[in-house]
């Protein structure tokens, strides 16, 4: 993060930071008498003053670096999200098909848009700190990628995705248990059938306790700091690609669209990130429906009638009530 951070220091922030130091730079007026019962008031406010414009001046200030990394991973993680999941969303997901499915909601893109705008910033608060302790030299980041050898750095990356996908399936997993599903996880099930936009449209702390191990992996394992960037950006997208509706990989292995389709269909079912192992091994893998890789069996209306009652009864058995308004068959 380092090299992000001064990045950016050198081209936004030691300008910003300059203008609002100006702001707190308070110079003393003249010719005010010691005597004065309001001088040592003025002194102290002036000393704040410094102080907190001194702190914004110096790049090595921690309240300036937190406060940089804050925006950063804000400003940085809504850019990507939106990018990434427009180019999904308008150059190869199928909004018709989507919108033609009884159990898409209404008016659902601008939902998931408003729900994962206003929690991104939730999860940027949260987020920075690890970014700022792995900055201040806490964790086992490096820089050269010959540190540790060549192997461990393409290792590195099969680690990483093996611990992630370890910790956030039962993460994942627990925030089905009903003491969280209600008030953290059933915001992202909303969508029972998703769209590229929904992949960040979730309750912020649900989102984070989701990034966690991501975050966590450099402070028990060495990883380049570099290769760390190109991971964290690409967990992002991948988050999105399983969102996007695009049933590529019938996989035993990996956790594509399909599989997650499933489990934002039928709740309880592939709650891994990447891939099925630790589903298979936790007797929670269910098989994507086939007619998602068959263009024919998609258009079988009992077919879907069919997958609709089940989700309906597994929605029940989860949350009671469905308080869901989805789109009307005229509007579809």
């Amino acid at each position: 993060m380092d090299v992000v951070l001064e990045f950016a220091d050198n081209h936004v922030f030691d300008s910003l930071y300059s203008k609002v130091a100006n702001v707190f730079h308070v110079t003393p007026s003249l010719g005010v008498s010691t005597l004065n019962s309001t001088a040592p008031i003025l002194n102290s406010a002036s000393s704040t003053s410094s102080t907190i414009a001194s702190a914004f001046l110096d790049r090595n200030n921690i309240f300036r670096q937190g406060i940089s990394l804050f925006l950063i991973t804000w400003v940085m993680g809504t850019l990507s999200y939106f990018v990434s999941a427009s180019i999904a969303y308008f150059f190869y997901f199928d909004r018709q098909e989507a919108k033609r499915h009884p159990k898409f909601l209404k008016n659902q893109e601008l939902l998931e848009l408003k729900t994962a705008l206003s929690n991104l910033p939730g999860m940027a608060v949260l987020t920075f700190p690890w970014f700022l302790a792995e900055l201040r030299g806490y964790s086992y980041a490096y820089d050269d990628p010959a540190e540790y050898g060549y192997f461990y750095l393409g290792f590195s990356v099969i680690l990483f995705l093996l611990f992630s996908d370890f910790l956030i399936y039962w993460i994942h997993r627990g925030l089905h248990h009903p003491w969280f599903y209600a008030p953290l996880h059933k915001l992202h099930h909303k969508w029972i059938i998703p769209t590229p936009f929904s992949s960040h449209a979730f309750h912020f702390l649900d989102g984070y306790s989701q990034s966690l191990p991501y975050h966590l992996f450099p402070f028990f394992f060495p990883l380049n700091k570099y290769l760390y960037l190109l991971l964290f950006g690409s967990v992002n997208y991948w988050t999105v690609l399983i969102h996007d509706g695009k049933y590529f990989s019938n996989n035993a292995v990996i956790n594509g669209a399909a599989h997650h389709a499933s489990h934002h269909m039928y709740f309880n079912y592939n709650y891994g990130q990447f891939f099925t192992l630790f589903d298979r091994l936790c007797s929670s893998y269910r098989h994507p429906d086939q007619e998602l890789f068959n263009a024919e069996l998609k258009k079988d209306k009992k077919i879907q009638e069919q997958r609709v009652s089940e989700m309906e009864y597994m929605l029940k058995n989860v949350e009671g009530k469905d308080d869901r308004t989805y789109t009307s068959k005229k509007d579809a």
